[in-house]
């Protein structure tokens, strides 16, 4: 299942590839948020599980849960962005610290590289949602990718709140090519969106970072 990329999403293509590397270069913002979530995220995973990732950026969460579980695909529609994971997974490699299940795929969640026979135990989205154009579109998709009962685990930025501050200086700075596609979200229309999808919320949380909400959900 391929999907015709828009302009808007052609744009937002352009502007990952050409941050890639400084992205890359950017120490993680909260360090303790993200260790949350990776440990809240394991505590839903299994070692035989088939995971897909979408949104992975560098790859560096994939490499740090792609060991606890039986496959995992990393996948980001920024080419700039899985050549740098693929760099990451190559040089873990070479030390003998690379998953065995890991492998890293430009692709979107439309893509025909991210189908799998039988479907995903969980696919993850981390820092995505707000910055897809159609996020109902995309999560309708991700039901359908899943096994009956399959997990969807994801972590939102949720700036609803503060759209008069961020949202006009957004405006301009995509006139520049200076920030990418961003929808405002609340933590309430995230659970909602998700809700609608066919999905049963079993946890949430913002783990500690106060503007991002954290959510697993269970196809139903």
């Amino acid at each position: 299942m391929t999907m015709t990329m828009t302009q808007n999403e052609n744009l937002n293509t352009v502007f990952w590839d050409r941050l890639a590397r400084k992205y890359a270069a950017q120490p993680i913002k909260n360090q303790a948020a993200y260790e949350k979530t990776l440990e809240r995220t394991l505590e839903h995973l299994g070692p035989n599980d088939a995971v897909l990732e979408l949104g992975c950026g560098t790859g560096s969460t994939a490499l740090l849960l792609a060991g606890d579980v039986g496959a995992y695909l990393g996948t980001d529609f920024a080419p700039g962005m899985i050549g740098i994971a693929d760099e990451k997974l190559q040089a873990a490699s070479e030390k003998g610290e690379s998953p065995a299940g890991l492998s890293f795929a430009v692709a979107d969640a439309f893509s025909e590289e991210v189908d799998r026979t039988g479907g995903y135990d969980a696919i993850l989205g981390y820092n995505y949602l707000h910055l897809v154009e159609d996020p109902e579109n995309v999560l309708a998709r991700v039901n359908s990718l899943l096994k009956p009962g399959g997990l969807f685990i994801s972590k939102t930025v949720c700036l609803k709140s503060k759209a008069w501050l961020f949202l006009p200086l957004i405006k301009v700075m995509q006139l520049f090519g200076k920030a990418p596609h961003v929808r405002m979200h609340s933590f309430e229309s995230v659970e909602d969106m998700i809700s609608a999808a066919g999905f049963d919320i079993i946890e949430t949380g913002t783990y500690p970072a106060p503007h991002s909400r954290f959510v697993v959900a269970r196809k139903i």
